[in-house]
This record gives structure tokens, sequence and C-alpha cells, in this order.
């Protein structure tokens, strides 16, 4: 579904990101991917969702490769995926249903669908009764959640998140987790940037630890009597 083949990645004014990346992400997994701030973990996540192509090896997504898919291809592509930010990137103007909607508007969904999709959405990540207040009115837990719902509304197979709990306090942070737990449950694969090294810690999901641009330790390939969790600590 995911799959990184000897990837690496270079960028002219700050060298080498990322270095010999092999991994797999498969149907319905859940996989974080941990390490230190400049371990090359948003690296990884832009080539997932093809905003980056790799100068070496190749990325496929869904069976389109990064080296020679095409605008167009990577357009269509992205409607099958789902995408999260730490920093929500919500449009101020707009209530939480409209900006599901949006999502939805540019990708010329028909108008009487587009109603439907965003209420069950905002159902499933628990905002339908705040589908009308604007992001301001929301606690930054809440933003994150009309954010989800964003990315979810055109039913992707796969969610990206990228640190989408670095901005939230513990209380939401659980809260947000455990409904990315909630969405994978479903059959949705989610591949997880994050820092949290303690919440990583609270579950069994593959995790795959960057350090320098290179993969450390992935649990999918550890023998069975490896030491359990990331090899390192975040440094921050």
């Amino acid at each position: 579904m995911i799959r990184f083949q000897g990837v690496g990645k270079e960028y002219p004014r700050t060298g080498i990101a990322l270095s010999h990346i092999t991994f797999h992400v498969r149907k319905g997994e859940f996989a974080f991917l941990t390490g230190p701030s400049g371990s090359g973990k948003s690296t990884i996540l832009k080539l997932a969702y093809m905003e980056e192509k790799p100068s070496h090896g190749d990325v496929r997504v869904s069976g389109l490769s990064a080296r020679g898919a095409s605008r167009r291809e990577i357009a269509k592509l992205r409607r099958k995926l789902g995408i999260v930010f730490q920093d929500f990137r919500l449009l101020e103007d707009r209530s939480a249903e409209a900006n599901v909607a949006f999502a939805l508007e540019v990708t010329d969904t028909p108008k009487a669908a587009i109603q439907p999709k965003v209420h069950r959405v905002l159902a499933q990540v628990g905002l339908a009764s705040k589908a009308t207040s604007f992001p301001r009115e929301l606690s930054g837990g809440e933003q994150q959640r009309v954010a989800i719902a964003r990315a979810l509304v055109n039913d992707p197979f796969v969610l990206i998140a990228d640190e989408p709990t670095g901005n939230l306090d513990d209380r939401a942070t659980r809260g947000i987790f455990q409904l990315l737990r909630d969405i994978n449950a479903t059959g949705t694969a989610v591949l997880m940037a994050t820092h949290d090294l303690d919440l990583v810690r609270r579950t069994d999901h593959r995790v795959i630890e960057l350090n320098h641009g290179r993969i450390v330790y992935d649990s999918a390939e550890a023998p069975a009597d490896a030491p359990a969790g990331p090899i390192q600590g975040d440094t921050e």
C-alpha cells in the first residue's frame, strides 16, 4: 500500500535528509514514525503523499510510483489519502462543517452528497454538536478533530498524520490518539509521526524509529526476543 524501496532524499541547501529507507505499510496497519527533530519523519510523510519526490529509490502508494507520477495522477491519489497536520490548517472564516465540506467541494462532489458526508464524519469524531462553530470557538483538541474529519470525508484508505497531537495538552492528546485508533479499527491504515514516546509505549502498534535520516529500529522487523519499543529516546 505504501512502499519505500531504497529511498534517499537530498536537498540542495541542507543536504541529505534520508538514506536507504526501505519499509512497507500494509493495508489496515497502524505505524508510528518516531525519532529526534530533523531525523526525517516529516520528509517521509511528504514523500508518502508525494509533495516531494525521492532523489534515489522509489516510493509507491497504492501502486503509483512517485518517480513517474504526473501531477494529475498525484492529485487523483491525494483524494484517496487523509492528511492531518500539527497546526490544524483550518479556514478561520468558515465553520467546522464548512471546513469539512470544502474538502468535498474541491473534488467536485455533487452538492446533494456533501451535507450527509459532512454530518457523518463530524459525528464520527464527536463534534456533531459543534458543526456551526468557528475554529476560534473550539479548543485545540476540537480543532484537530475537525481537521481529522476533513481528512476522513473522502473515505481514505490511509490517514497520514504529522505530529497530530504536538500542539495539544495531555487530555486532548489521549482523545485524539483514541480517535485515530478507532479510525484504524474500521480498516483505515494510519501512518503517524510523533515525538510522544509515552504515547507510543502505551500501545503495541508498529514503531519505525529514525535517526539521522536512517531507520534504526522497526518493530515489524525485530526478532521476537528483542527488547520492545524504540531504541533511543527523543531529544525533545
